[in-house]
């Protein structure tokens, strides 16, 4: 079982706490990791995108000019898509973009995601995280404590509306609860910063 420190929230040791080799101990799928990546990245496209087809477009009601005898090519109507003007063929039309992966799947992703940051030290784990009261500056020394300096995905067990307001204009830093906890926020965020509580919860559900 792979063992990590605890810190507080002053950046001192205050303990160690060993990981579940089923969750933070495995050998990070690749492959899975991007079908996940991919499907959570789809869900989010708007997929508004539209073009006219020819039946859309104003105009070319009447045939430009008789069938025969002028010389020119044939024409049926002004909206033909190789007219200037016309409808756009075979173009994008609204839709979802929306797929879904098997559970175990998304589960394995998670897994490979989290022992992925075990795997090269991006994980630090906090003995709790509680704040009095929305303290932006109050949390930002939080992190210089754990020198965290770069981008961090700050993982609780249950959501803190006090700690959510104070991460939410520190660029770089995101807060979920432990029930939030998916492959896209792993991977973007440098550092994994989440308490013994998330652990905990994370442990039970994927393990």
């Amino acid at each position: 079982m792979p063992k990590v420190a605890v810190y507080n929230t002053s950046g001192s040791q205050v303990g160690e706490i060993e990981l579940s080799d089923a969750v933070f101990g495995i050998e990070p799928n690749i492959h899975v990791l991007h079908s996940v990546v991919v499907m959570q990245q789809a869900a989010v496209r708007r997929g508004t995108h539209k073009t006219k087809n020819r039946a859309e477009v104003s105009g070319g009601g009447r045939k430009p000019w008789r069938q025969k005898g002028t010389g020119r090519a044939r024409q049926g109507s002004i909206r033909a898509p190789q007219w200037k003007g016309g409808g756009v063929v075979f173009g994008p039309q609204p839709r979802s973009y929306k797929f879904k992966l098997p559970r175990k799947v998304r589960r394995l992703a998670i897994r490979s995601a989290l022992s992925g940051k075990v795997r090269d030290n991006e994980i630090v784990v906090l003995d709790e995280l509680r704040m009095a009261a929305p303290k932006t500056k109050e949390f930002a020394q939080i992190l210089k404590n754990l020198n965290v300096d770069r981008k961090a995905l700050v993982v609780s067990a249950e959501y803190d509306d006090n700690v959510a307001l104070s991460a939410r204009n520190i660029p770089g830093v995101k807060f979920i609860s432990a029930n939030g906890i998916n492959v896209l926020d792993l991977l973007n965020h440098d550092k994994l910063v989440i308490t013994k509580d998330a652990v905990a919860k994370v442990e039970e559900v994927f393990a």
